[in-house]
């Protein structure tokens, strides 16, 4: 587990960091840590401060855009996308490791939507579109992925450097699976319980965002139809 690197884009989460940080120092989990963050973010610095890890400063905002630039700076072999605001369970690391290697997978989904698999931080609107994307992406794209916006995500570090990937917003979401699909890589899922945030705001605008991503949703299987 020591060749696994956490991506954790923060963005205001001064309170909720610290103890993600820490509840990975308790659990003695033997991986990297990369924070991916904008500089002007004082507060979500300093809360990073005697903690083993390594900072990022992206070139640009948006969520897509931390996870971008933190993908094309890891070294390690594997990457785990994770949430710096406690909601992503830390158990789950080793179980999806174990089912990629012994599957020989390239890409774990974590999904919230399987057999002992839930959401505590969902409400009746953003399960409503959840479930909603995940349908759209399984029924024109065949993604066959059973969750589609959680980016609770495990992989082969070359694989997802091998994407190019590009959204700079939620629509990294989609773009995900999407060129994973293309590539023809090995995916599969995994159930997962995504916790209560710890402290902080919700960035996710369920309304303004969820456009943006049926937008970006059309635009690639439009591409996919003509190519």
């Amino acid at each position: 587990m020591n060749e696994i690197t956490l991506i954790i884009p923060a963005k205001d989460e001064p309170n909720a960091l610290p103890l993600v940080l820490n509840e990975i120092k308790k659990k003695k989990l033997p991986v990297k840590v990369l924070i991916v963050m904008r500089k002007e973010d004082i507060k979500t610095l300093e809360a990073t401060n005697g903690y083993d890890c390594e900072v990022l400063f992206q070139s640009k905002k948006g969520y897509g855009n931390a996870i971008v630039e933190g993908i094309n700076n890891v070294k390690t072999k594997y990457s785990c996308i994770f949430y710096a605001d406690g909601s992503t369970d830390p158990i789950y690391i080793e179980l999806m490791l174990e089912k990629l290697q012994n599957q020989n997978l390239d890409l774990i989904f974590g999904s919230r939507y399987e057999k002992n698999a839930y959401s505590f931080d969902d409400d009746f609107i953003t399960r409503l579109g959840n479930h909603g994307f995940t349908f759209l992406g399984n029924f024109f794209m065949n993604l066959k992925i059973t969750d589609l916006l959680f980016t609770y995500i495990f992989a082969k570090t070359e694989c997802l450097k091998s994407m190019e990937l590009s959204c700079d917003d939620y629509c990294l979401c989609i773009e995900i699976p999407y060129k994973a699909k293309l590539a023809k890589f090995n995916y599969a899922t995994i159930p997962c319980i995504e916790r209560k945030r710890f402290a902080d705001k919700k960035k996710v605008k369920a309304f303004s965002d969820g456009l943006k991503i049926l937008l970006y949703f059309f635009s690639k299987y439009l591409n996919t139809i003509n190519r």
